[in-house]
């Protein structure tokens, strides 16, 4: 017989939506159970950018300066070069904010604090290695999920469930919410190289003659990522591990012998690069937020920051309704309308520069040199600073309600 326990509030997926949302709930007096399919948050994440829109909600919750005490690397700017030419492509340095940089942090050590400080609250509860398999419904309204755990199976009835699983949810494939797909060109080899005491601090990427790099400074050692057309992996390894290293030995700003680093495909990890978004977030008893509900292009590194944004929105438009229990299909609508348009918006900028400039630098066969609408706006003072705005910003920053969560 399977275990039942009910909850005014069930998230599927412990990631930065999922654990952000839970931690604002229990903290406004909602019941709220967080159902995370894995042991423990040490994975390989890709989403290590905390950008400065995530730290001020941190700011907002008191929560920053601690927040700030956990191993991380500031960005202040992000540079790249286009063939010859070196641009900054953004500031963050003007923001009007308490952290004006993007932290690189790994995501385990996110999600740890944001869990840690939740559990401070009797309303919150955590289930590891609980993998929701269906959801259970009441004729057409959904009214909680089933999962597996190692003690067996369990029903977890909530007057309202999120799903927050990711981009290949369990909770929106089941319940059938629609998918628009935008596409992609290109998809991207993960890997890492040392990183030595006399490197450049420089965040970078680099775009000539059909490649395109980028890596990421995390202390002690490079996180790279080698972007390739999209399809392209299985050529790319077939062309053999040899000439990967001679390709990145052309492209390395460090030491080139790096690359010898690379002695296994086992080290170069796929990410395939998807854009879509849901046509609807919910469905009655239901609603998806971060990258359940939109899956982003690693364009900009604003997955993350988009999520917690979705979580405080959310948040902010349920929490007094699932604490009376009188949430309504109009309010799960309020969430989607509050955030289709940034995530648009956000959305749409990565689809032009995947097109315009990404493409355009992939098929380059000659020195490649960065988009004349792009240089005037890196170059002209004012214009130069919208960049960084949207990049460690959003086009519409969520804060969370001080008087809901004081």
């Amino acid at each position: 017989m399977n275990q039942t326990f009910e909850t005014q509030c069930c998230i599927t997926g412990g990631g930065p939506a999922g654990l952000m949302l839970g931690y604002l709930l229990a903290r406004a007096g909602v019941e709220v159970a967080v159902l995370e399919k894995h042991a423990d948050f040490l994975r390989d994440f890709r989403g290590d950018t905390i950008h400065p829109s995530t730290m001020e909600v941190m700011y907002e919750l008191g929560l920053l300066d601690e927040f700030l005490k956990l191993p991380h690397q500031r960005v202040p700017t992000l540079a790249a070069q286009f063939g010859d030419e070196k641009l900054t492509v953004a500031d963050f340095s003007h923001l009007n904010v308490h952290a004006p940089f993007i932290a690189m942090m790994p995501q385990w050590d996110f999600l740890s604090f944001l869990a840690e400080h939740a559990k401070t609250y009797p309303s919150f509860r955590l289930l590891m290695q609980a993998e929701v398999t269906d959801l259970i419904f009441q004729g057409e309204k959904v009214a909680g999920v089933k999962a597996i755990t190692p003690e067996g199976e369990i029903d977890v009835r909530a007057k309202l469930t999120i799903g927050a699983d990711g981009r290949t949810s369990q909770v929106r494939s089941t319940a059938k919410l629609p998918v628009e797909d935008f596409g992609a060109p290109m998809d991207a080899l993960w890997f890492s190289i040392s990183r030595l005491k006399l490197d450049t601090d420089q965040t970078q990427g680099r775009f000539d003659a059909g490649r395109i790099f980028i890596m990421l400074n995390r202390g002690n050692y490079w996180q790279c990522a080698f972007v390739i057309a999209k399809g392209k992996n299985e050529q790319v390894r077939n062309d053999g591990l040899a000439k990967f290293r001679d390709t990145l030995r052309s492209l390395l700003p460090v030491d080139p012998e790096r690359a010898n680093e690379i002695v296994s495909w086992d080290q170069v990890k796929l990410l395939k690069v998807e854009v879509n978004r849901l046509s609807r977030w919910w469905r009655p008893g239901l609603l998806c937020i971060g990258d359940a509900a939109h899956a982003m292009s690693p364009v900009g590194g604003v997955g993350v920051n988009l999520a917690v944004q979705d979580a405080v929105a959310a948040a902010n438009i349920l929490a007094t309704n699932l604490k009376n229990n009188t949430v309504t299909d109009s309010h799960l609508d309020a969430v989607q309308k509050r955030r289709t348009w940034p995530t648009s918006v956000i959305q749409q900028l990565q689809i032009v520069i995947q097109n315009r400039l990404i493409s355009s630098a992939l098929s380059e066969k000659k020195a490649f040199r960065a988009p004349l609408a792009f240089r005037l706006i890196i170059k002209t003072p004012l214009l130069n600073r919208l960049p960084g705005y949207i990049i460690g910003l959003g086009v519409r920053p969520e804060l969370p309600s001080r008087a809901l969560f004081p």
